[in-house]
């Protein structure tokens, strides 16, 4: 498949693993309790959530999406207690900075990446996206590899505050959206365990799917459920298509070259199939029409 939408969709495999370091690598994880956030999820959400400020857990829980909200509650306000939003936001950048640089020392190629990336957000129209906005509102940096982390971070949380309007469209946000990937590609135990789901409340969100006909009696998603995801998916993808728009297909294939060598490198540190859904990075030498991108999930 060739169309607009679906090299956007294709881009997102090769910002998405550059953003994503932060949550699996060592270094990351390093950093963060450096400046006393030692437990996992305490850096997650402190740390994901910092460019909005000293922020609590509901408003999180709902801008994330798919997250217990105990699991959210567990980890803020307190985080803030124990390190400042500035201190948060410094040992992030400097974690995610460390893990790409290890893994991709071409200085060179990723000082161009981030100017790449930094003109395609000078662009972006963050209205209604709370994520992408705050990010974008950070100073830019001096440290190419922090700049290329940054970038990616907002186009990242662009395309994910699209996607959490998209889910909310199909009424299927929340754990509905993370109970309908466990019928498609996802795991259920894995993501339960993920996301900080009981089995009660798991269970009772399969019943109201099953109800609502997304799901067969035997816990598979239903033609109906497929088609919601599917929706959803493609509403995605047109709504990430603006921070693009001033770019033609052939300065899209450029930035993928320049990017993918770098995703690939992160990739090197996720399990493929992994809890946040990523699939392999687009290779736009081999593979020019994307056609190797899955659609959707479904």
């Amino acid at each position: 498949m060739h169309n607009r939408e679906h090299l956007v969709r294709a881009l997102w495999t090769l910002f998405e693993p550059i953003h994503a370091v932060t949550y699996f690598s060592p270094q990351a994880r390093d950093h963060f309790a450096g400046v006393g956030l030692t437990r996992y999820w305490d850096g997650y959400f402190a740390g994901r959530a910092a460019p909005l400020g000293p922020i609590t857990a509901a408003p999180v829980t709902a801008m994330f999406s798919g997250f217990a909200p105990a699991l959210v509650e567990r980890a803020l306000p307190a985080a803030w207690s124990v390190a400042s939003v500035e201190r948060v936001l410094e040992a992030r950048s400097l974690g995610a900075a460390q893990t790409l640089r290890d893994m991709m020392p071409d200085e060179v190629l990723v000082t161009n990446a981030a100017s790449m990336l930094t003109r395609v957000i000078d662009g972006i129209d963050n209205v209604g996206r709370p994520l992408a906005a705050a990010n974008r509102a950070l100073p830019e940096e001096a440290d190419p590899y922090r700049q290329l982390w940054q970038t990616a971070a907002t186009l990242r949380e662009h395309r994910g505050d699209g996607h959490v309007l998209a889910l909310v469209s199909e009424n299927i946000a929340g754990l509905s959206t993370i109970v309908l990937r466990s019928s498609l590609d996802l795991d259920p135990a894995t993501m339960k365990r993920a996301r900080g789901w009981s089995e009660e409340q798991w269970g009772a969100c399969v019943e109201e799917l099953r109800e609502r006909g997304l799901l067969t009696a035997h816990g598979g998603a239903s033609p109906l459920g497929i088609a919601a995801v599917n929706r959803a998916e493609g509403l995605t993808n047109r709504l990430a298509l603006a921070p693009w728009k001033h770019l033609d297909d052939a300065a899209v294939a450029d930035v993928a070259r320049v990017l993918a060598p770098i995703a690939r490198a992160c990739g090197s540190i996720f399990p493929f199939p992994n809890p946040i859904g990523m699939p392999q990075p687009w290779d736009p030498d081999r593979d020019p029409q994307a056609s190797a991108i899955p659609i959707a999930p479904a």
